[in-house]
């Protein structure tokens, strides 16, 4: 790894890794158009994912000292970076309430913070190749991440937003065993996900990619059924 990256190389690092979680973020808020949340607070969610990264890494290094490994070290990583995602989004947007007022709303600020956390991991891993002058290296890894990694973060964190949105007229307690639920969901696909793509004889990548555009597909359904319970 080079000792330091030049400006150049941090600019293109940045442009490949935030943009396409912009074009992301684009298309979900354009799906909830006819009730948009406050700019500023879908702002500070997604710099929350970004800040949540910088969070994780340490974390995640702690549990590699700690000696996990194999698939335990995968449910450990999983666990770290969806429960770091959920936290930023306890802290900053359900303790205000007044704009957490509609079914929909958890999801779109999970899927917020999601994509702030992939724009800034995906950063950090084009900014070596792009460093080293690999630019066919920094093209397949910026795509395959678009692809891959920053809809894994929107798919895992969007069960919590679906679970919390779903039972958002029941009670406080059973928003929160939901919110549980989810978040025990978004753990398992997040590990599940990383196990096979690191496996030497899981299936074939592009298969994994479709399960996870199979997986967005039936969060857009899943979107238009809270977006529906709005006056339910």
């Amino acid at each position: 790894m080079p000792d330091t990256f030049t400006t150049q190389s941090l600019f293109y690092a940045l442009l490949g890794g935030v943009l396409p979680a912009l074009l992301w973020l684009w298309f979900w808020l354009k799906e909830d158009s006819d009730n948009p949340e406050p700019r500023g607070l879908l702002i500070l969610s997604f710099f929350a994912g970004m800040a949540a990264v910088m969070l994780v890494y340490p974390m995640e290094q702690f549990a590699t000292a700690l000696g996990f490994e194999g698939l335990d070290l995968l449910i450990a990583w999983a666990t770290i970076e969806e429960m770091m995602k959920f936290a930023m989004i306890v802290v900053i947007i359900f303790q205000t309430s007044d704009y957490f007022d509609e079914p929909v709303d958890a999801l779109i600020y999970m899927i917020t913070v999601a994509l702030g956390f992939a724009a800034l991991e995906n950063t950090l891993f084009l900014l070596e190749p792009i460093s080293r002058g690999q630019a066919l290296v920094s093209f397949l890894t910026g795509n395959l991440r678009f692809l891959g990694a920053t809809l894994l973060h929107v798919i895992a964190s969007s069960m919590v937003g679906v679970m919390i949105g779903f039972a958002f007229w029941k009670s406080d307690f059973m928003r929160k065993i939901a919110g549980l639920f989810g978040l025990c969901i978004a753990i398992a696909l997040h590990t599940a996900f990383n196990f096979f793509i690191m496996s030497e004889t899981g299936p074939d990548p592009f298969a994994i990619f479709l399960w996870l555009w199979i997986g967005a597909i039936i969060i857009i359904f899943l979107f238009e059924r809270l977006k529906s319970r709005h006056t339910s």
